[in-house]
């Protein structure tokens, strides 16, 4: 079974838990086309992501003489699917934000993907993100390619579903997996019921040197880390305003954003108005072991993000023993409850600053205890073999049913040549 993993952007600093996934299957037996629409602009810091570029294909390397080519090949090849795959682009294209030029932009990825896969042998296609990739994955079906399934995350997805086509997507998939049961939910509400039935929970997963590392002793200072991009959804500029209050306060603590993004220098401005600039850095982006040094030296894991899937770094730092501060968004408290941490409202700076002061005053007692139960409920939640055995089964399932179906077409084609040649053979006989 080989199959075809298709992303935006790969590898980036943010998709680790598309590498473990990825490297879990292979464990696993099954065999992995990476494909990357366009390369990632990321500087990648991690060996592991570095290695990860060296064998990804990426579509629009080629230029737009490859999407000519691609183009060219599939109009002429079978014009009549050809046809049926722009009406559908255009269709897309017009609902877009994005327009009629991208979809069709996405067409011709569609066409380049499809001749890739035909020459490679593979038998499917996973798609990470309801977004771009599903579109090109779907269109690449629709000009002839193998069957395709994509992974949601969240948020994106649910804050345009009619924008990026997530009914007619999830409709013509083979499967859909979301990340949460909150997002199995979400993606409910845009289809019929009729196809709830192809929608599964599969989770992001660690692996086996987050889940079974040993746990570093709790620092003594009071510091907490917040891991991820720097933009608007995440809610740096709220933890600035409660980090600024309790320093009013008079609370000795330190706070490490660990990343990078759009909204840095804003916040560095903020830190330097706030009168924070020994109390909070800004790493920039990390490799994964230096994110997770970055957990360890912390005694406590905070995000205060308004809008998000289920972040991956929640399961890290619980499987390094830390205990979480987050807001109750998304798929979080499914992971993270009252034995591990704590959840407050989105939005609330209010919340978030008492939520912080509590955090950074509990003892050492209480969060190993934390610390200890975290880590029990990420190893039973998010273990990736776990996690890879389920969406492999899927795989197996589907392209079982594809080879299935090409084996009894190939009988019935076999059985009508071998009737013909009978029956002209019985009128050869009688005209004798």
């Amino acid at each position: 079974m080989k199959i075809c993993y298709l992303v935006n952007q790969y590898p980036k600093v943010s998709h680790t838990f598309i590498r473990r996934e990825i490297a879990a299957l292979e464990r696993q037996g099954v065999k992995i086309e990476r494909v990357s629409m366009r390369r990632a602009e990321d500087e990648l810091v991690d060996a592991e992501d570095r290695e990860e570029l060296e064998r990804t294909r990426v579509i629009l390397d080629g230029g737009t003489g490859r999407l000519v080519v691609g183009l060219l090949a599939n109009a002429l090849g079978n014009p009549l699917r050809f046809a049926r795959s722009l009406r559908l682009a255009l269709r897309l294209g017009r609902r877009s934000e994005r327009g009629l030029l991208r979809n069709l932009a996405y067409l011709a990825e569609a066409c380049v993907l499809r001749r890739w896969l035909q020459a490679s042998g593979c038998q499917h296609v996973h798609a990470h993100f309801g977004t771009n990739p599903a579109s090109v994955a779907l269109l690449c079906h629709t000009l002839g390619g193998p069957e395709y399934s994509f992974t949601v995350h969240g948020p994106e997805e649910f804050d345009k579903p009619l924008m990026i086509g997530l009914r007619e997507k999830i409709e013509r998939a083979a499967f859909v997996v979301a990340i949460s049961n909150f997002g199995r939910g979400q993606l409910y509400r845009f289809c019929d019921h009729g196809h709830w039935g192809k929608i599964h929970v599969v989770r992001c997963g660690l692996d086996a040197r987050f889940l079974h590392a040993a746990t570093a002793a709790l620092p003594r200072e009071r510091r907490a880390v917040c891991v991820g991009r720097l933009n608007e959804q995440k809610g740096r500029l709220l933890l600035i305003e409660a980090a600024a209050r309790l320093a009013a306060e008079g609370l000795d603590f330190e706070l490490r954003l660990v990343g990078d993004g759009e909204l840095r220098a804003e916040i560095e401005t903020l830190i330097a108005q706030h009168g924070l600039t020994g109390r909070v850095q800004i790493t920039g982006w990390a490799s994964s072991d230096q994110v997770r040094a970055e957990i360890e030296r912390a005694r406590v894991l905070v995000l205060a993000s308004f809008a998000e899937g289920l972040p991956v770094v929640i399961m890290e730092a619980l499987a390094a023993g830390r205990a979480v501060l987050s807001t109750a968004v998304a798929g979080i408290p499914e992971l993270v409850t009252s034995d591990c941490g704590w959840l407050i409202a989105s939005g609330s700076v209010d919340e978030l600053t008492a939520g912080l002061r509590r955090a950074l005053h509990a003892s050492d007692a209480e969060l190993e205890r934390m610390g200890r139960r975290g880590q029990a409920r990420v190893r039973s939640l998010h273990d990736v073999e776990t996690e890879a055995s389920k969406l492999g089964l899927l795989f197996r399932r589907h392209t079982g049913a594809d080879q299935r179906r090409a084996d009894h077409l190939g009988r019935l084609r076999a059985h009508g040549t071998a009737s013909a040649r009978y029956r002209s053979e019985r009128v050869r006989g009688d005209a004798i």
